[in-house]
């Protein structure tokens, strides 16, 4: 083989080589979800699904029930109003998300009670999913302290969203029902039963720069936003 042809052959090579290493840089790398799904009916909101991801990418899905009253003394429900809203998580809340499901071996675990007459508190099933890996579980009430907590952490995130919008709703027709509401949310959240209150930071953003609300309402809404930018 003459200098020429090695030479074409190298530059061939190195163009084959070249092809697949961006080749293999450019292939995605699959993404791990995390998913929990609620059911109970007779609940406003008596189903949602909440799924995110390792970069803290959440989608939140929800049928809400909505009662029209009619008088006094009767009331009908109108049909559910479908919420589907993509919201961004803390990396402190992901992490501690994606840390127990692999503690709990992707949810391929048993994570119903065996205890009986249990109170229904609702469906709930927790699922990993990443490309080849799977898993999930399905109870009403766990014993497992792992189950538990991520069920508190995503029942907590939803009602926070859940009084996100009601907050959304107040200010614009009903600004004399902030007061109670955002009383109840600052207790919420003190208490650990509504988490991520970033999750409805923009609702809490105008309400906080808001001079036609009450006082009291703009200060639990200035004071939730720094819970929301606190590292912990």
């Amino acid at each position: 083989m003459n200098a020429l042809s090695r030479r074409i052959a190298l530059v061939f090579l190195l163009l084959l080589l070249t092809r697949f290493g961006s080749a293999q840089i450019q292939t995605p790398v699959p993404v791990a979800e995390v998913t929990f799904h609620f059911e109970r009916p007779g609940l406003p909101v008596p189903k949602f699904t909440l799924t995110v991801d390792e970069s803290g990418r959440a989608r939140y899905e929800a049928d809400e029930v909505i009662i029209a009253a009619r008088v006094a003394t009767e009331a009908e429900l109108t049909p559910a109003h479908h919420i589907d809203r993509t919201v961004t998580l803390s990396r402190a809340t992901t992490q501690k998300i994606f840390a127990n499901a692999r503690a709990l071996d992707l949810f391929n675990i048993v994570c119903a009670s065996k205890a009986k007459n249990i109170a229904d508190t609702g469906t709930k099933t927790l699922r990993y999913s990443q490309e080849f890996l799977h898993g999930s579980c399905t109870y009403n009430y766990s014993e497992n302290k792992g189950v538990v907590l991520l069920t508190d952490l995503f029942v907590g995130i939803a009602r926070t969203l859940d009084v996100g919008r009601k907050l959304d709703f107040q200010h614009r027709f009903d600004r004399l029902g902030l007061d109670s509401t955002m009383a109840s949310l600052s207790e919420e959240v003190d208490a650990g039963r509504a988490v991520e209150v970033g999750v409805i930071a923009p609702t809490l953003r105008s309400l906080a720069e808001d001079s036609d609300v009450l006082q009291r309402v703009r200060q639990r809404a200035a004071r939730l936003l720094q819970v929301a930018q606190s590292p912990s």
